[in-house]
């Protein structure tokens, strides 16, 4: 039993409390008893315990960057200034090689050590051909794109070749080329074999001669143009 002594709006009471069963109790007040009906409360369910959190997964090992160096035209090795194992620095000469009659450095574009060694010397490579592995080298940064160049203007169209004369007879450019030497002149008396221009077609210079004897009536090229096969150069009248 719990006794309890209280007032309201300043009267005093004296209570006591005594249970019953599980739902009744005994409230007397003043002398005065009641049976009391009282609802449980259910219990509180118990707090759930925060899940565990996870360990984070341990990162994968980082590896070493690679890179590769490849050719950057076709061209023949001819020589190797590096092996494997090295240590090499960006802008450093890994190999030389032979292209377009130059010899021409290739080089590492980042720091890194040498993990391979692909081409040999005397070794013919084509353009990005693999040529030595990097491994702990940074990835070069990828290139700025470029511009696209704005279209040039349409060049002039030439002037149509003069027509040679009816019963003359044309030389004509036997290959395409380049005319470095002109020979003759309007009016100049030549004779069968006789030289009249000079082009350079295939890195080699050609004479290019008359095939009769007669005046030569026009030459149409100058010294350092281009022609084509068929192009007429002179006319012999």
């Amino acid at each position: 039993m719990k006794d309890f002594k209280f007032k309201i709006n300043g009267t005093e009471y004296t209570a006591s409390v005594e249970e019953k069963d599980d739902n009744m109790v005994q409230v007397t007040v003043n002398g005065n008893a009641y049976s009391v009906e009282v609802e449980h409360e259910a219990p509180a369910a118990p707090m759930a315990r925060p899940a565990a959190v996870a360990a984070p997964a341990a990162s994968a090992p980082v590896t070493a960057a690679s890179a590769k160096i490849t050719a950057p035209l076709p061209g023949n090795i001819t020589k190797i200034l590096v092996s494997v194992g090295q240590k090499v620095q960006k802008g450093d000469v890994v190999m030389t090689m032979e292209a377009m009659k130059m010899e021409n450095n290739i080089t590492a574009e980042a720091d890194g050590t040498v993990k391979a060694i692909v081409a040999q010397v005397g070794q013919s490579v084509n353009q990005g051909d693999v040529l030595v592995e990097l491994e702990g080298a940074a990835a070069p940064a990828a290139p700025a794109a470029t511009p696209a160049p704005k279209a040039a203007a349409p060049a002039a169209a030439p002037a149509p070749a003069a027509k040679p004369a009816a019963g003359a007879k044309t030389v004509n450019a036997p290959l395409p080329g380049t005319i470095t030497a002109v020979k003759v002149s309007n009016g100049q008396a030549v004779k069968k074999g006789d030289v009249l221009v000079v082009m350079e077609a295939m890195k080699m210079a050609n004479d290019i001669t008359a095939e009769c004897d007669g005046t030569v009536k026009n030459v149409f090229v100058q010294q350092g143009a281009s022609v084509n096969v068929g192009d007429a150069l002179v006319e012999i009248a």
